[in-house]
C-alpha cells in the first residue's frame, strides 16, 4: 500500500493507523474550524467540509515538496438532539459538555476526504455511531476532567481511555468513536484508489 499522510494532529487517529500497521506520517495542515462552524449549522456536512479542506491543504503542501501520497483527512463533532458540540475550551465548558451527555444518547459524525497528490479525484463521506452515557455524578464528571483525556477531543472524552467507564452502549463503527471509521476508509482506498493490504 502506498504511504498514507494523515492530515490531522489527533493523537487517536494516529494511534488507529498504527494499530492497524498502515504505513503513514502526519501532515497538520491548521485549517480554522471556526470559520466553518460559522457558516455551516448542519453536522454531516460540516465534518465534510472540513475533511475536505484539511485534504485539499494537504495536497497542496506535498505538491509542492513533490511527495506522492495518499492523503486521509478527517474531522469529529459531537451532536446532541441537533446541537454540534466540539472540542471543551477549558475545564468547566469540559465539565458543562458531559454533565449535558450524562445519561442520554449522541451521536459521533466524523468526516473522511481522501485524495492522492497527483489525482484531481476526492472522496468524501462521512460515518455516524451513536454513544449512550450511564448517568453520572458531578463528582464523577470533575473525576474524569481532572486525568486531562478531554482535552483536544470532540464531546470532552475519550472512549481509548477512562471515558469507557461510563459508556453504556455503542452503535455503529467504535474507531469512528475515536475519531477515523476504519471500515469506511479501507472500502474508499480499495474501491477507489486500488489500494490492497495484502
Amino acid at each position: 500500500m502506498k504511504n498514507i499522510v494523515l492530515a490531522s494532529k489527533s493523537l487517536d487517529r494516529r494511534k488507529i493507523l498504527k494499530g492497524a500497521r498502515l504505513p503513514y506520517e502526519v501532515l497538520i495542515t491548521n485549517v480554522d474550524e471556526d470559520d466553518f462552524k460559522k457558516e455551516n449549522s448542519n453536522p454531516i456536512e460540516l465534518v465534510k467540509q472540513l475533511a475536505n479542506a484539511k485534504a485539499l491543504k494537504a495536497k497542496e503542501k506535498l505538491a509542492q515538496e513533490n511527495k506522492d501520497a495518499i492523503i486521509v483527512a478527517a474531522d469529529t463533532i459531537v451532536e446532541l438532539n441537533g446541537e454540534i458540540i466540539g472540542k471543551a475550551k477549558d475545564e468547566e465548558h469540559a465539565f458543562r459538555i458531559l454533565k449535558k451527555l450524562a445519561g442520554r444518547s449522541h451521536k459521533l459524525i466524523t468526516g473522511i476526504a481522501v485524495t492522492e497528490t497527483y489525482n484531481p479525484k476526492i472522496i468524501i463521506d462521512h460515518d455516524s455511531t451513536s454513544v449512550t452515557f450511564l448517568d453520572l455524578t458531578d463528582k464523577e464528571i470533575w473525576g474524569y476532567i481532572k486525568t486531562g483525556e478531554w482535552q483536544g477531543r470532540a464531546g470532552a472524552y475519550s472512549i481509548r481511555e477512562r471515558a469507557s467507564l461510563f459508556i453504556k452502549s455503542i452503535q455503529g463503527s467504535s474507531s469512528n468513536v475515536i475519531g477515523l471509521p476504519m471500515n469506511k476508509l479501507y472500502q474508499i482506498l480499495r474501491k477507489e484508489f486500488n489500494q490492497f493490504l495484502l
